[in-house]
């Protein structure tokens, strides 16, 4: 086998031990709970993992995008949530062929979604189910009261071709409580107009292990835990030793004694920060920082470190977003302690549309 500091960089590389430790350890975690598993396939976009989780116990997958669903379709994944907002000829189209292969539910947050949803599919066989996105303090998407849940609610049920499914939201880091309070009002207000909400979908990572504390919820959906990555650890969901992603780099130059320069900039390591200082963890290297981005070049502090890098050396990062550097490569390295197990396409990296 290939040791992977024989891999040309820069690298993805993706520790199935750890993958499937994150898997069974959120999956046991679901189940302890009595909570449904909906993992979103945004963090790492290979169909493997997203039958390894269905394996495991989750009930289906969540994906972002059409583009994403219709790889997952055509892996033989049936089983599909996409919470967005489908808008347009095009896309209603799509999602009405996709439809007619899987099992695919969506959201709307707006009166103007749901009609285009139900004049594409009126005509249908079998009714499209539709959930209310909610704004529970995300800032983002979704209705701003329960009594516009309610509205909204009641609109899907009118509208031919639809069945209204129940809530969704993706809430604020951070804000348990109020996410919590907000759903659990949002499904009585539907049980005093005689509308049941028969899923409730929560998601995030961040405040996983809190999930359980959303009683209203059904389901959750998280997407990083399957990788985690530098803001996962500082949000307290695991540790660097569950961190299954790394970018392998090469020190390409060392101008000064303290400044080191890697193969690695904005294109391979993301330039997220999430409020963290520097662009990842280098882990041989905890104290040296990485402190500047362009598009090829990685620019890394080592005032702080004892010892230094030399020209040549490969360096282990664990990216602060893990989700984005799954979308920088075509390919990725599978491997178990430091040996390659096979390297294979990211099947629905690009697929935006």
């Amino acid at each position: 086998m290939t040791d992977i500091f024989d891999l040309d960089t820069p690298a993805v590389l993706i520790d199935l031990d750890r993958v499937e430790a994150n898997l069974k350890r959120v999956q046991d975690y679901a189940d302890r709970h009595g909570l449904k598993l909906r993992p979103h396939i945004k963090t790492h976009k290979l169909p493997r993992f997203a039958r390894r989780a269905m394996e495991l116990g989750a009930v289906g997958i969540t994906v972002q995008k059409l583009g994403e669903a219709e790889v997952f379709a055509d892996a033989g994944i049936s089983e599909i949530f996409l919470p967005y907002n489908i808008v347009g000829a095009a896309k209603l189209a799509r999602l009405l062929a996709l439809h007619g292969r899987v099992h695919i539910t969506v959201t709307a947050d707006s009166p103007e979604t749901v009609e285009g949803l139900s004049r594409t599919f009126a005509e249908s066989a079998t009714s499209l189910t539709v959930l209310v996105e909610c704004d529970t303090g995300m800032g983002r998407c979704g209705v701003q009261t329960s009594a516009a849940a309610v509205a909204l609610a009641e609109k899907i049920v009118n509208s031919p071709g639809l069945r209204f499914g129940g809530l969704m939201t993706y809430p604020a880091a951070g804000q348990v409580e109020a996410n919590a309070a907000w759903l659990t009002a949002a499904k009585l207000a539907l049980s005093d107009a005689g509308l049941q909400a028969d899923v409730v979908s929560n998601g995030g990572t961040p405040d996983l292990w809190r999930a359980h504390e959303v009683t209203a919820a059904t389901e959750h959906r998280p997407g990083t835990y399957v990788y985690m990555d530098r803001f996962q650890v500082a949000k307290g969901v695991g540790s660097f030793d569950d961190c299954a992603l790394t970018v392998l780099a090469t020190v390409v130059s060392r101008p000064t004694e303290d400044r080191a320069i890697i193969d690695a900039g904005s294109k391979a390591l993301t330039s997220d920060t999430l409020g963290m200082t520097g662009f990842g963890l280098i882990e041989a290297y905890p104290d040296a920082v990485i402190v500047g981005l362009s598009e090829e070049h990685g620019t890394i502090d080592l005032s702080a470190c004892a010892a230094k890098p030399s020209i040549g050396d490969k360096l282990r990062i664990i990216p602060n977003h893990a989700c984005v550097v799954s979308n920088l490569f075509d390919r990725v390295n599978l491997i178990s302690g430091d040996r390659l197990v096979e390297t294979v396409n990211v099947d629905a990296r690009g697929r935006v549309d």
